[in-house]
C-alpha cells in the first residue's frame, strides 16, 4: 500500500496503515511530533502503537536537532539472525535440553555473566575494535563510571520484556525447513542510565519550554548538550551492536554443541531504536528511527512478530517517502497491563503451541495475542520492503 497523510501537522505525517485503527494516544504523540519546528517529516510503519517517549513505529527525520526521549532508553536495539546449514530434521526430537542451553549460556532478565565474556575466545565473533570501544566507556559524558563493571558483564545478555532468542525453520519455497537462529536486544541497563540523563538535561533546557509533550524535548545542533548526546548516544548503539554479536557467537557454540555439523552463513543485524544521519530532498537529516528498521534498496532486514507467529527476512526496496524505512515488527495492540488482564497462561499455552518455550504467568504480556497480525503489518508495506523468507520458532527463549 502507499501512505495517508495524518492531517492537523505542520510537517507532513506519512502513515502505512489505515490511520483509523492508530490508538488516539498514539496519534495525538504523532500530532505532537508534526508540529516541532524542527521536523522535517514523519514516517508511521504499519506497527505503529503508543510508546514512552515517543510513538513505536515512527520515523522522525529533524533538522540539526534530535528528541533524546523519542530514541528511547533502549539505544540501538535491534534484531540479528543468521542462516545455517542445517535443516529441522537435523535438531533433536526434545528441544526442552536446547532451549535450558541457551538460558545457561545467555543470561536472560537482569542476570549477567559472573565475569565479562572474553571476545577472542568466541569462535565467529569479530576480534576487532574491542579494547579501542571499552577505552572509550570512560570518555563518556554522562556521570555513569559506577557503571562498567556492570556493563562489561552484561555484553552478551538478552534482558527481559520482549527480547528473546529463537530457533527458527523458514517455511515454504526451495530452502524450507532450513534452521535460523534469531535474537532480539539492545543497549542493556548502561543504554537506559545514559538516555535517563540526556533526557533529563534536554528537559531543562529554555528553549524546551513550552512544547506540547515534555517528551520532545531536543538538542539542537551546535550545542554541547547536543554534543555530548551524540558522542554517547553514538558508543551506545556500538554497545547494542557488539551484544547482540557476542550473543549470537554464544547461541551458535550451543547450536554446535547440540548438532556438531551446524555450520553459519553471514549474519544479518540491524537497530530498530538509533539515529542516523542521511540526506533526502538535498537536505542532511537526523533520523530516529524508534521502532523502525532502515530499508533502503538491497538493505536486509528482520521483522519480528511475536513468540508463537514468526518472524520475516526482507529486503528493502528504498522509499524515500518513508525514509528508507520499514516496520521493526508486529506491533502491539493491546498494552502488558491489559494483555495480563485478558489472557491466562492456558490461553499462552494454547497460542505457542509447538514452540518450546515458556508457559508461565511471567510472559503472559507476550503472548501472540497482544500483538497485531504480523501478515497483515507486512502487507501494508508492500512497497517499501519484499519478502525473502518467512521463518517459524520452534524454540523461544524470554527473559
Amino acid at each position: 500500500m502507499s501512505y495517508t497523510l495524518l492531517p492537523g501537522t505542520r510537517a507532513p505525517v506519512r502513515v502505512w496503515t489505515d490511520p483509523a485503527t492508530i490508538e488516539e494516544q498514539a496519534a495525538r504523540q504523532l500530532r505532537n511530533i508534526g508540529t516541532l519546528p524542527w521536523v522535517d517529516g514523519v514516517a508511521v510503519m504499519p506497527d505503529v502503537h503508543y510508546g514512552m517517549g515517543a510513538t513505536v513505529g515512527s520515523v522522525i527525520a529533524m533538522r540539526q536537532a534530535l528528541a533524546p526521549a523519542a530514541v528511547g532508553v533502549d539505544i540501538g536495539c535491534g534484531m540479528s539472525a543468521v542462516r545455517t546449514n542445517l535443516t529441522d530434521a537435523d535438531l533433536p526430537d526434545d528441544l526442552g535440553p536446547l532451549r535450558r542451553a541457551i538460558e545457561a549460556a545467555i543470561p536472560v532478565g537482569f542476570n549477567a555473566h559472573d565475569n565479562p565474556v572474553n571476545p577472542h575466545r568466541l569462535h565467529g565473533l569479530p576480534t576487532a575494535g574491542w579494547s579501542e570501544f571499552w577505552s572509550g566507556f570512560g570518555d563518556l559524558s554522562a556521570d555513569v563510571g559506577s557503571l562498567e563493571t556492570r556493563a562489561t558483564r552484561q555484553m552478551g545478555t538478552l534482558g527481559g520484556g520482549n527480547h528473546f532468542i529463537e530457533v527458527c525453520v523458514e517455511q515454504g519455497g526451495p530452502a524450507a525447513g532450513q534452521v535460523w537462529l534469531m535474537l532480539h536486544s539492545g543497549s542493556r541497563n548502561i543504554g537506559k542510565e545514559l538516555a535517563e540523563r540526556h533526557i533529563a538535561t534536554a528537559r531543562k533546557l529554555p528553549h524546551n519550554a513550552d512544547l506540547p509533550d515534555r517528551d520532545l524535548a531536543v538538542f539542537v545542533a551546535g550545542t554541547p548538550e547536543m554534543d555530548a548526546y551524540r558522542h554517547d548516544l553514538t558508543w551506545a548503539q556500538q554497545y547494542a551492536a557488539r551484544n547482540r554479536a557476542v550473543m549470537l557467537a554464544l547461541l551458535c557454540r550451543v547450536l554446535r554443541s547440540a548438532v556438531p555439523t551446524a555450520r553459519f552463513e553471514s549474519p544479518i543485524s540491524c537497530h530498530h531504536n538509533y539515529v542516523a544521519e542521511e540526506r533526502y530532498g538535498g537536505v542532511d537529516l537526523l533520523v530516529t528511527r524508534k521502532g523502525a528498521i532502515r530499508a533502503g534498496r538491497g538493505d536486509l532486514g528482520i521483522i519480528p512478530g511475536s513468540m508463537g507467529t514468526g518472524s520475516y527476512i526482507v529486503r528493502g526496496l528504498g522509499n524515500d517517502d518513508a525514509y528508507n524505512s520499514a516496520s521493526h515488527g508486529a506491533g502491539r495492540r493491546m498494552s502488558r497491563t491489559q494483555a495480563k488482564k485478558t489472557f491466562t497462561t492456558a490461553d499462552l499455552a494454547t497460542q505457542t503451541a509447538g514452540v518450546e518455550c515458556r508457559k508461565d504467568a511471567g510472559v503472559v504480556d507476550e503472548i501472540p495475542g497482544a500483538y497485531k497480525d504480523l501478515d497483515t503489518v507486512i502487507a501494508e508495506q508492500s512497497d517499501l520492503v519484499e519478502v525473502v523468507a518467512h521463518l517459524k520458532q520452534v524454540v523461544c527463549v524470554k527473559g
